[in-house]
């Protein structure tokens, strides 16, 4: 009865793909691996294609710096009194606020001021501080001035740019000067509390530019399709929030001084989630880093676009009259082109143009995760256990239409129930559980194991994770056993005084401890992908980055050996109840070249390691007894593992069979270690410094005081060595290496 339970079918294979998926999305937590983002990021785009342009609300104008203002006034930049006639065009025709999508970084070099500078250095006779301030009107004939005046006489907001990457060219004065009155809500909360994006310095407008009432960043971040769906609308320099331009110029139009940030009312954490933004009775919805998904209204030219020469020349000013004016340009020459779900040649004013949009309609996307959460739950076990059912017992014909079906049904039941609400569902990751199941109950009757997975399975399944022969049975091509050149990690480890401790126990006591030692430490090998290659009596020989490739070979070696040591300790107090001598174990962990692959016969299938790093890993094993220590890595292997890891260098050695001097380092913890042990690391340290450095009494002394307060191998060592170097000095051309004569 039982075994007819266990007996696999189609219907249960389908369970457990529900199960597993099930088990596995509630891994991703709130952060959802990239492929399944972009996924859900491609239906979305092609939701925004199906639906089609939508109508603006018609407050929002963009005065367009286009190909014909550039023939009339020249290339870009102009000389910004032509910008400042344009400006003040514009507030003539009567606007609500108007916004730039541009940064006047840079000093106006066409300003007459600095031509006559200049003049007088090409005449030979410059001019003077005093010369300059005879001139009449010297602001006149400054451009910066000019549209300094102009933006400063109405309402304004001048757009900068944030600077992400880190350089040298960050000074304290280029700082924006935004005039918004900035609180969070709950109050307790600071700025360093905030998940804003963070920025390092800001690309502002020159000083005399920025006289305008308040300035907005108008960077977009592209995600890694390279498409605009989110939009800041703060952004962090120096622990300070800074809006952004289209919020500035809603905050200046609905003429409102202050903007709550409001957080998450969850437990108080380090960096709080951001839940949206309110100013003027509006409420915000953002994501927790305080971006908006944008609701695009359709293609580029959605909105209305006049031509900035037009508004110079008098024309089309009423377009413009009580509206959200923004200049920018839709000139190809000039580069301003993003892409979004509609149009991968965007105009990056336009993207601005549609968060006000959004922001006036209160029609911005919504995006909540835990929402997400429970439809997907709900659509893989409901639609999986019907598409299971059909596959299962209404044939191969059947089980096609009712998978095509399940797509069609999720897809137009995401597009109406969600998306045209302007909520945002993601559908990725059911779409592949479905595929998943469909594949797999379609063709479980016909999977059967070539003599190449058969012998995969038998040759590494005792060595290697089970995950790792199933993709190995999956790509068998991943699996050379020819032999090559790979970078590997090799791990040696060997119980101490082995001999003695069998000398005192009877066969079956010793088996059983054998036993369960190997198993356990086999186990955690192969938790940590790494590969058992041999049993060498109580020692053990393991690899980590082979068979399959592994990119972590190193940490996840690192991570073993120290699971190991935490294991030993709890199988100690198992043994010492069972009246079992006390054990403990050594490790040695280099990385390095080595060759790999089958280095048996025909007859005789022998998966191994063989190089001077493996000898290598093995001479740092029995390391472990000179120092007293647990764990020993080289050089290499501390490399390899980063500052992830806690390692202290213990000595500068040439062990037998090697030529070069090899660092080697004591593996203390993943993290940071302890305060008491932190400080005797440093200890350590400073002595060892002084013993390279050839102050032999000074490293004695420090040496005395760690053995006092420690009492350990390591510093008895080195105390030895030092009496020896008192009587018998190092050579001149010593470099701190001690040479090992034996194993």
């Amino acid at each position: 009865m039982l075994k007819k339970i266990l007996r696999p079918t189609s219907f249960k294979i389908g369970c457990l793909i529900i199960i597993l998926s099930v088990l596995l999305f509630q891994t991703f937590g709130q952060n959802k691996p990239a492929l399944l983002v972009s996924l859900d990021n491609q239906i979305t785009d092609a939701m925004f294609r199906w639906r089609g342009p939508v109508p603006t609300t018609g407050q929002v104008v963009i005065v367009d710096i286009d190909e014909k203002s550039l023939k009339e006034f020249g290339q870009w930049p102009w000389p910004r009194d032509i910008v400042a006639l344009l400006v003040t065009s514009i507030h003539e025709s009567g606007v609500k606020v108007l916004g730039f999508d541009i940064v006047f970084a840079e000093k106006d070099r066409t300003s007459p001021i600095a031509y006559i500078s200049r003049l007088g250095s090409v005449l030979k006779c410059p001019l003077s501080e005093e010369d300059l301030a005879a001139l009449e009107d010297k602001d006149a004939l400054n451009h910066d001035i000019i549209l300094g005046n102009a933006v400063a006489a109405h309402p304004t907001v001048l757009g900068y740019v944030f600077q992400q990457k880190t350089d040298t060219l960050k000074t304290r004065s280029e700082k924006p000067f935004p005039s918004a009155n900035i609180r969070i809500d709950p109050p307790e909360y600071s700025y360093e509390n905030i998940a804003l994006m963070k920025a390092f310095r800001a690309i502002v407008n020159v000083e005399d530019v920025a006289q305008a009432e308040t300035e907005g960043f108008f960077n977009v971040f592209p995600d890694q399709s390279g498409t605009v769906r989110k939009v800041p609308l703060f952004m962090e320099l120096d622990g300070l929030a800074y809006p952004s331009l289209a919020l500035e110029m809603l905050r200046l139009g609905l003429q409102e001084d202050t903007v709550t940030i409001h957080l998450s009312k969850q437990e108080k954490t380090f960096k709080q989630d951001i839940i949206g933004v309110s100013f003027a009775n509006r409420f915000i919805p953002t994501d927790a880093t305080c971006q908006v998904t944008v609701n695009y209204r359709g293609t580029v030219f959605s909105f209305p676009y006049v031509s900035a020469l037009d508004v110079i020349q008098g024309k089309n000013r009423a377009a413009l009259k009580d509206k959200y004016v923004i200049i920018g340009t839709s000139a190809a020459g000039l580069l301003d082109l993003r892409a979004t779900p509609f149009s991968s040649k965007f105009t990056g004013v336009e993207i601005h143009a549609n968060v006000i949009d959004n922001i006036l309609a209160g029609d911005l996307f919504l995006y909540d995760i835990f929402t997400e959460n429970a439809i997907t739950l709900t659509i893989i076990i409901v639609f999986g256990l019907i598409l299971s059912f059909v596959l299962s017992f209404c044939g191969p014909v059947y089980g096609g239409i009712g998978g095509l079906l399940t797509l069609i049904t999720l897809t137009v039941g995401n597009y109406y129930l969600f998306f045209l609400r302007n909520e945002i569902i993601g559908v990725a990751y059911p779409f592949v559980s479905f595929l998943l199941i469909f594949i797999i109950l379609s063709l479980f009757n016909y999977f059967f194991e070539g003599r190449e997975k058969h012998f995969i399975h038998k040759a590494f399944g005792h060595y290697v994770s089970p995950h790792v022969v199933n993709a190995l049975v999956k790509r068998p091509d991943k699996l050379s056993l020819k032999g090559e050149q790979k970078e590997l990690t090799i791990f040696f480890s060997d119980i101490r005084d082995f001999t003695t401790i069998s000398e005192s126990m009877n066969s079956h006591q010793l088996g059983i401890l054998l036993n369960e030692y190997l198993t356990a430490m086999s186990t955690i090998v192969m938790e940590y992908e790494g590969m058992v290659d041999k049993f060498i009596g109580d020692a053990i020989m393991a690899i980590w980055g082979a068979p399959l490739d592994d990119e972590n070979h190193a940490r996840n070696a690192a991570r073993a050996s120290l699971k190991m040591m935490e294991t030993l300790t709890k199988l100690q107090v198992h043994w010492e109840s069972q009246g079992f001598p006390k054990i403990d174990i050594g490790i040695g962990v280099n990385t390095g070249m080595v060759s790999v692959g089958n280095f048996g016969s025909h007859a005789r299938f022998d998966y191994t390691v063989i190089g001077d790093n493996v000898n290598l890993a093995s001479r740092l094993e029995g390391l472990n007894k000179m120092y007293g220590t647990k764990i020993i890595i080289s050089e290499f292997t501390k490399m390899a593992i980063g500052d992830s890891f806690s390692c202290r260098l213990i000595d500068l050695v040439k062990v037998k069979g090697k030529k070069e001097s090899t660092k080697i380092f004591e593996l203390v913890c993943e993290g940071s270690p302890d305060p008491e042990k932190k400080k005797e690391i440093v200890m350590f340290e400073e002595a060892l410094s002084d013993y390279h450095s050839r102050k032999f009494k000074d490293a004695y002394n420090k040496l005395e005081t760690l053995n006092h307060m420690y009492a350990r191998t390591l510093y008895t060592g080195y105390l030895d060595r030092i009496d020896q170097y008192f009587e018998n000095p190092p050579p001149e051309d010593w470099d701190g290496a001690f040479v090992f004569k034996r194993k």
